[in-house]
Formats: C-alpha cells, sequence, structure tokens
C-alpha cells in the first residue's frame, strides 16, 4: 500500500548570504549597489543567512524587514546559522530555521578566494554583503554557464570560454570577458567600482550593469551590436553621473 507521506534523507543547495550587519538599511543600499535594483534577481533560491561573520551583534534584530528584503531580490531564506544566541527565539518566530554551526550539508558556498578553471553544476555563488578587501586571481570558467547558473568573482574579474546560456548569472567585482556568446545576465562591478568592464565576443544579453547602472533588452537588441563583438563601458558626464556605453568592436 503507498503511504500518503514518506520521508527521505536528502541535502539543500542553497545559497549563502553572508550577513556582516544587521541593518536593513544599509544591507538594503548594499544590495541596490550589487544589484542596479532590479528585483527578482535571483529567481526564488533557497537561501541561508550566515552571520558567522557579524561584527556586532544588535540586542534585537528586524528580521521580517529582513527576510522581506532579501525576497525583494527572489531569494527566499529558509534558516540562518551562526546565530548569537539571544537571537535564536526572534528568528524561529520570524519562521526561519536556526542550523547548528556545522550545520554545512545544506549550504554550497563558494570559497572566499574561487580557484581557476572552477565550474559551477549548480547556483552556487555566495551572496556577500560587504566590499572586497584585497586582490583575488582571476576566475576562469572553461565550459559554458547553463541556465540556472549562477557565478560570482569575488574581488576580481572572471574570464568565460564557453559562453553564457539564457537564464544564466555572471556577477564580478571586476570586468567580465566572455570569449563566447554572452546571453543572459552580466554583472561587472558588482561593489561599485566603475572601472570594470564587460567585453565579449558575441553580444546577446538579458541584462548587463556596471556599479549598479544596468541596461536590459527586452525590445530586442541594437542591430548593430546583436550577435557582434562589444564592449560595455561607463562613461561620467561634466556633472560626474555615469551612463552605460556598448559599443561595438572590430576584431580585424
Amino acid at each position: 500500500m503507498t503511504k500518503p507521506i514518506e520521508f527521505k534523507a536528502g541535502s539543500l543547495t542553497a545559497m549563502s548570504a553572508i550577513v556582516r550587519e544587521l541593518d536593513n538599511v544599509k544591507l538594503s543600499d548594499t544590495l541596490h549597489t550589487m544589484l542596479g535594483g532590479l528585483g527578482e534577481f535571483f529567481a526564488g533560491e533557497a537561501t541561508i543567512i550566515d552571520l558567522s561573520q557579524l561584527a556586532k551583534a544588535p540586542e534585537r534584530a528586524d528580521w521580517p524587514g529582513l527576510l522581506s528584503l532579501l525576497r525583494r531580490y527572489g531569494l527566499q531564506p529558509v534558516a540562518v546559522r551562526h546565530t548569537p544566541e539571544h537571537l535564536e527565539d526572534s528568528a524561529r518566530k520570524a519562521g526561519l530555521a536556526v542550523l547548528a554551526a556545522d550545520a554545512g550539508k545544506m549550504s554550497a558556498e563558494r570559497p572566499a578566494e574561487p580557484k581557476p578553471a572552477a565550474t559551477p553544476t549548480a547556483p552556487q555563488a555566495a551572496l556577500d554583503l560587504t566590499p572586497p578587501t584585497g586582490g583575488a586571481p582571476t576566475m576562469i570558467i572553461e565550459r559554458p554557464l547553463r541556465s540556472g547558473q549562477q557565478v560570482y568573482a569575488r574581488g576580481g574579474d572572471v574570464v568565460i570560454l564557453g559562453g553564457v546560456s539564457n537564464g544564466a548569472e555572471v556577477i564580478a567585482d571586476g570586468s567580465i570577458h566572455c570569449y563566447g556568446p554572452l546571453r543572459g545576465r552580466a554583472l561587472a562591478g558588482a561593489q561599485g567600482n566603475t572601472q570594470a568592464r564587460i567585453i565579449t565576443t558575441s553580444f546577446a544579453p538579458e541584462l548587463v550593469s556596471i556599479a549598479g547602472v544596468y541596461r536590459t533588452f527586452e525590445r530586442g537588441l541594437p542591430p548593430n551590436l546583436a550577435g557582434k563583438a562589444a564592449h560595455a563601458v561607463l562613461r561620467a558626464d561634466r556633472n560626474g553621473q555615469h551612463s552605460l556605453n556598448i559599443d561595438a568592436l572590430k576584431l580585424d
């Protein structure tokens, strides 16, 4: 007889949101800078709030406000870990599971210093809500990024040799170099680096962003750019306001 419910051991691949300050105003500003204010960016990914690097624990935490902020960008918070003891009860009341500090099986965090030639097989980028503190090696992705996959080059550039599919996401604190079709979403200068650039041999993205200044292409790509080698860069006017310029590149 088939049972109406059954339990089996399993694992959950989840985004880690590394939160160093429980100040929702500062977190909102940081997310806006990183993601250009684009709502639903993460498309419903399960998320664990990681407080292991919390600078100073407040007496109270506005969990509902934090959950609402993360959900605004398409994250689905399910748990919190490394939680200060006096904040555990309020986290549970907000609907979060409080994990033990070593409950790492539920998370698929990217190492702080990614190894070159590492290609994720599922969304695995850790969302770090603080600026980089030093240089990082260039991340090199040798295979194509498929729909639903995501990489984050924290503190440096990313080089993609095989292209980016629709529905995939590339985020870098530095520049993005794509030597194949660039589809999906590409966000360079994620921590506010206005000198970052996006360079590709075949321009066909859903969205490009540099330091929070972004462009989308719901109405189609400009004919002079579609499928062509292109270069995206920020340019400042006399008032210091940045605009995102995308120009075709001549490779011959």
